[in-house]
């Protein structure tokens, strides 16, 4: 099996930036940069991050906001957050070079089996697995493999099987080989099995139960969470954004102000602010909305905005609606624009700031973040 994918690879491998050499930084940034991102979105990415951070030294003394904005759109933050630690670790352990045992690497922040695995074989030739989903796929496939690939306790079962079939002269190669078998041709829903490199070894194939593989529980279902936010200029048009603490989901990064309501306090403010389809035009910076008409901004959302922000006048039409999701949650997000009155005291939460609108590019903004700048602009375009 080995030497038939082996000739496969030498004939149809992808040509990837992070193949040019086996530098073991390299292999490291790129795997860690392809865990839940495809390949396409990884390449431009990779260049860049190279090009800021061309040395483990130089990713161990970055600055954390520089870091975050190198990733920002990639999202799983803590990715690189936990690549800076390994960075600094390996400065202080091994004199600024990725060790070369499998041990130590695996001893560094950050880096499990596969990514071991790949660093190891690719980087040194260590006869180590790098397994991965597509690894696993066509595994469970080549064997019939009923075990869960959903379950930690499976990972030795397929650790066992690519063991036994791993080339021991180009483990590199072989793992690499799987990669592009599983993303280009083993692929989960049409495998292309008539042009498979291992199709006279396959299980699967011999029974006509392609797809009966991999076995996979469902996946758990994503909380769904509400917000409202608040999207405030003041008189010089700085917009006001806060920064997220310092742990837990999108740790240090930068959003409008959110508040975070119920799921019933959400769907009833959609459905106050359905009625409110008045034709106004958005306001000028100075143009705000009268005081004799606040009477007409009455309902759950209004109550709660000038509540909340009471120094503000708000639109009364909403710029509209976000979702993103995470791994295990849901955002449904409804984006307020309003306008500090000048004259009115305005009290600042901690780590709020006002931000120019020209100075965003400086700042890590998250995905939910990013589309509410869209829909902003969206709005103001028309």
């Amino acid at each position: 099996m080995s030497p038939a994918l082996l000739d496969w690879y030498d004939q149809d491998m992808r040509l990837l930036p992070w193949r040019e050499n086996t530098d073991p930084y390299r292999v490291w940034v790129s795997e860690i940069m392809l865990q839940q991102t495809q390949v396409v979105t990884v390449i431009p990415y990779f260049h860049r991050f190279l090009e800021w951070f061309p040395t483990i030294k130089d990713l161990a003394e970055a600055e954390e906001d520089r870091l975050l904005k190198a990733w920002e759109g990639l999202g799983y933050y803590s990715r690189v957050r936990n690549m800076q630690s390994a960075a600094k670790d390996i400065m202080v352990r091994f004199n600024g070079e990725m060790p070369s045992n499998i041990e130590d690497i695996l001893s560094l922040k950050g880096i499990g089996p596969y990514t071991g695995g790949a660093i190891g074989s690719i980087s040194y030739k260590l006869v180590e697995p790098a397994i991965d989903g597509n690894v696993m796929r066509v595994y469970s496939r080549l064997f019939c493999l009923e075990d869960d690939i959903g379950e930690v306790k499976s990972r030795k079962i397929f650790d066992e099987k690519v063991r036994e079939t791993i080339s021991q002269e180009r483990p590199g190669d072989f793992n690499q080989a799987l990669m592009d078998l599983g993303a280009t041709v083993c692929t989960p829903t049409s495998p292309k099995c008539e042009i498979c490199p291992l199709k006279e070894f396959c299980g699967a194939l011999s029974r006509d139960q392609m797809t009966d593989y991999p076995v996979k529980k469902k996946k758990i279902k994503t909380v769904p969470m509400y917000y409202v936010a608040l999207a405030i200029q003041n008189e010089l048009g700085e917009y006001l954004l806060s920064k997220r603490p310092s742990d837990g989901l999108l740790a240090n990064m930068w959003t409008y102000p959110l508040l975070e309501v119920t799921k019933e306090a959400y769907f009833q403010i959609e459905k106050d602010w359905k009625n409110y389809q008045l034709d106004i035009k958005e306001p000028n910076l100075f143009d705000f909305v009268a005081e004799e008409d606040l009477n007409l901004l009455d309902g759950s959302m209004m109550a709660l905005l000038k509540k909340e922000k009471p120094a503000v006048i708000w639109q009364k039409q909403p710029l509209g609606e976000v979702k993103h999701v995470f791994s295990h949650r849901k955002w449904h997000i409804l984006l307020a624009k309003g306008y500090k009155v000048a004259e009115k005291e305005f009290i600042l939460d901690q780590n709020e700031y006002w931000v120019k609108e020209e100075d965003f590019d400086s700042f890590v903004f998250p995905k939910p973040q990013q589309k509410m700048v869209g829909l902003l602009d969206e709005k103001r375009n028309k």
